[in-house]
């Protein structure tokens, strides 16, 4: 039986079909809803889902308690089998709590990517991994990118591989470049006067290659304010797969920008760009306004930390994480020591270690 609820076609069989026909008698359909039906696993739950949307009450708010009851054996049948995507989404968001359950639907190739997508938001490290893993489906779904760079269980080794895959590999590479002449045929609808046109012009040139394309420092100062604000707000419309490549590609101004993107996958993009400069790295070791991850990803910087002044900021920027922060203390001197241990502008933890330091050196 093909029918629509909500403009979703279900297929069931014959048999399936005569509990959840709109036809059925009333008292059919109440007792299909209780879940005691003769049916395979996927059927069954099919027809419980067809249930959620009949005209009756009493069924709906049956077959409702039914599927969110459904036996870990149905449940793992539907999750892993070839149910219908809408089937696959209600079963998601009934059961988001069960890490196994999401694994299992993160996995199966019927889920859709909207069901990735709100999968990617959840607070389970295996789904995340393994969404990180999906290429085909985060190229088709940029979204599921999105979700994953919000999300705090996305790592250091997941952003990596997506940075690699969206970045390096040649065939990806490729994809990626379709998919933003696809997406820049037309500028977004929020943003379309000339200025703005021109800020971003400015920053990229005017065609394609222009992700490659850096202003001089003389012309970087050129740039007004309304320059500066218009290309903000055009950053602001991009793909995140448009910024990805801007953070990767652009100039100084567009990283400034973009390292502080909530989506610290973009702001990761930033920070690895292979076009930064040590004066950027500085400079960024001592924002108090970007994520955790990029100064994570500073600490871990063997080249950028050996600059006495990234050590100093890292050690001043109360954002950093205290752990990393104190390994940075033992690099300073003594005069600097001296005024984080009197500065109320650091967590008490740095400044009791910076006296502890200087204890040890007798000049406490």
């Amino acid at each position: 039986m093909e029918r629509e609820a909500r403009k979703i076609r279900l297929v069931l069989s014959p048999q399936a079909e005569r509990y959840a026909r709109r036809d059925a008698p009333v008292e059919v359909r109440r007792m299909a809803a209780r879940g005691a039906l003769p049916l395979p696993p996927l059927e069954l739950a099919t027809v419980l889902f067809a249930l959620l949307h009949d005209p009756d009450d009493e069924t709906k708010a049956r077959a409702r308690e039914s599927l969110e009851k459904l036996p870990d054996s149905i449940l793992l049948a539907v999750c892993t089998g070839a149910a219908h995507p809408a089937v696959l989404s209600y079963v998601a968001r009934v059961h988001k709590d069960r890490g196994e359950l999401m694994e299992k639907l993160a996995l199966n190739p019927a889920s859709d990517d909207s069901t990735l997508v709100f999968l990617a938001s959840l607070p389970h490290r295996p789904v995340v991994d393994i969404l990180a893993n999906n290429q085909q489906r985060m190229l088709r779904c940029p979204e599921i990118v999105e979700a994953l760079g919000s999300n705090p269980l996305t790592g250091r080794a997941q952003i990596d591989r997506i940075l690699s895959f969206l970045g390096l590999q040649r065939h990806a590479a490729e994809e990626l470049d379709e998919e933003l002449a696809r997406s820049s045929d037309e500028p977004p609808e929020a943003v379309t006067d000339e200025t703005a046109l021109a800020a971003l012009r400015a920053i990229l040139g005017d065609d394609a290659e222009a992700f490659a394309h850096e202003l001089t420092e003389e012309q970087e100062a050129e740039l007004s304010d309304a320059q500066r604000g218009n290309l903000y707000a055009l950053i602001q419309n991009m793909s995140v797969f448009q910024k990805i490549k801007l953070a990767r590609m652009g100039n100084k101004e567009a990283r400034g920008l973009l390292i502080r993107d909530r989506n610290k996958i973009v702001a990761a993009a930033a920070i690895r760009s292979p076009k930064i400069q040590e004066s950027e790295i500085e400079g960024f070791a001592k924002a108090r306004n970007v994520s955790d991850e990029v100064l994570r990803i500073i600490a871990a910087n063997r080249e950028w930390t050996r600059s006495y002044a990234v050590k100093l900021a890292m050690a001043w920027n109360p954002k950093v994480p205290q752990p990393v922060a104190m390994k940075f203390l033992n690099y300073l001197q003594d005069r600097d020591l001296q005024q984080i241990m009197k500065s109320k502008d650091v967590p008490s933890a740095i400044s009791t270690h910076a006296r502890r330091i200087l204890a040890k050196k007798g000049k406490a």
